[in-house]
């Protein structure tokens, strides 16, 4: 998350993890919807990479990145979870 202090970091990983979690049809509290969207930022941040993605830097670009970040851990999660 480039281009954000340490608070919009945490507020962008809230943000993502209650769009993912609301995405993904699940419920989950306030520390986990921060747990998942900080690692979904990460996630994301390697998706982007990979595809030679250059999102726009900011809150914007880095929650939309985050929120695609923490959909794909969430599915991920999801099919281990039914495995």
């Amino acid at each position: 998350m480039s281009g954000v202090g340490i608070f919009m970091t945490i507020v962008i990983g809230i943000l993502a993890g209650w769009i993912a979690s609301r995405t993904m049809g699940r419920r989950h509290g306030l520390i986990v919807n921060l747990i998942v969207g900080l690692i979904g930022s990460w996630i994301g941040a390697i998706l982007a990479s990979t595809f030679n993605l250059v999102p726009e830097p900011g809150f914007v670009g880095s929650l939309v990145v985050s929120t695609i970040g923490a959909i794909v851990l969430l599915f991920l999660l999801g099919l281990f979870r039914r495995g």
